[in-house]
């Protein structure tokens, strides 16, 4: 069997991200599963991990990767540190043409590297295989808790990054106490399973939407929204998942009856730009627009929310939104203001438990595909170019790398 060397590239992104695409002790697993497998390790001042757990392990430690037939990285690879004609998974931000990456895409297709993006490897039913969004989700509910006990001094939650690992941040909910408030959390994915677990784990009781909007707890209770429960269809009639995928132009938003109810929403569904938007600048200026806090965990800029005008930072969490004048002023300064916390990393503030996840999947549904048969197609579905030449499926990328 002919050998494969795997290497584990250093990450290059500003700011520094902390997350491995596999663990020690996975690359351990992996070298006992497959006799012609090595893995080489690049150097690393950043990692979550340290290199000598990665030697021990049985990796190769080594200062470039260029080398290496497969590079495994997170974020978005440096263009000096991309290797030519070799094969790279990262994530990529391109595939929706994203225009601060554009150079990236060039690049890799000068450089006639095969790219496989994490983001696009899926079963046959079109389910990703692999990603961050139980952590995203995780990290985004304990941030918005912490936002509203921080805003109305209720009490303080030690940050998510400051914690050790998840474990750790758990020892934190038992400090949180709340009033009898209600909390909106959106989507139906990773990422609402995620925050669910954190919003059970601190003893917030589940409520049906029906609930939600009809009764009064003298408790904290949340409810899940699903795509069902906040758009409807325009002129009326029943609401056809289907249908509103294929044409949402169809729809329209129905969410502001739970924003007169809820004071804090937690977004965590995927909004597509056809679909209508959450909620308008309008709407959040009308006095019956309850929610003070949102955790934005999409953080989608000029999306379905419009109080997310930016994203914010591990270091730098909230600021204040102020919905009369539409702009952007500092966190807690009015009680009037809404208050974002819109992190676009937020799984690397768990980033031990969220790197374990990941290779977990990696090991499991990605590698026998990359070191065997790949026959069910998920490695040639999530290639977006090889040989200097966009795949069949990314060919709508052209005009982009042309600069059009």
């Amino acid at each position: 069997m002919q050998e494969l060397k795997i290497g584990i590239i250093k990450e290059g992104k500003v700011p520094v991200d902390r997350r491995v695409p596999v663990t020690p002790t996975q690359v351990e697993t992996l070298l006992n599963t497959y006799d012609n497998v090595i893995v080489h390790c690049q150097r690393s001042d950043i990692r979550c991990f340290e290199d000598s757990e990665y030697q021990q392990a049985g990796a190769i430690l080594v200062d470039d990767v260029s080398d290496c037939d497969i590079i495994l990285g997170v974020k978005e690879v440096p263009i000096n540190m991309l290797a030519d004609g070799k094969t790279h998974f990262f994530f990529s931000h391109t595939i929706k043409k994203q225009e601060y990456n554009r150079g990236l895409l060039q690049t890799i297709l000068e450089k006639q590297i095969r790219l496989i993006d994490w983001e696009c490897l899926t079963n046959l039913q079109h389910q990703r295989l692999i990603a961050f969004g139980r952590y995203a989700g995780i990290v985004g509910a304990y941030n918005g808790i912490l936002t509203y006990g921080k805003r109305y001094n209720l009490f303080h939650l030690r940050p998510a990054n400051e914690c050790f690992d998840m474990e750790d941040m758990q020892k934190e909910y038992s400090k949180v106490k709340l009033p009898a408030i209600k909390i909106a959390l959106t989507g139906g994915g990773r990422v609402s399973k995620g925050a669910m677990e954190v919003l059970t784990g601190m003893k917030i009781r589940k409520v049906s939407p029906v609930e939600f909007l009809t009764e009064y707890f003298n408790e904290p209770v949340y409810t899940q929204l699903n795509t069902r429960d906040y758009n409807q269809r325009i002129g009326g009639g029943s609401f056809s998942r289907d249908e509103f995928y294929q044409n949402p132009a169809n729809y329209e938003s129905s969410f502001g009856q739970y924003a007169k109810k809820a004071d804090v929403l937690i977004a965590g569904a995927f909004w597509d730009p056809k679909a209508p938007v959450l909620f308008t600048k309008e709407d959040a200026n009308r006095s019956e627009f309850k929610i003070r806090v949102i955790a934005d965990i999409t953080c989608d800029i000029e999306g379905s929310i419009p109080s997310t005008i930016r994203p914010s930072t591990i270091d730098d969490p909230v600021y204040d939104y102020n919905p009369s004048d539409n702009k952007e002023e500092s966190a807690f300064a009015d009680e009037g203001n809404i208050t974002v916390m819109a992190v676009d990393n937020l799984p690397c503030e768990l980033p031990r438990n969220a790197s374990e996840d990941f290779g977990k999947e990696f090991l499991k549904h990605i590698l026998p595909n990359l070191v065997g048969d790949d026959k069910d197609q998920i490695i040639e579905r999530a290639t977006i170019c090889q040989n200097g030449k966009l795949m069949p499926d990314y060919a709508y990328l052209q005009d982009f790398v042309d600069g059009h």
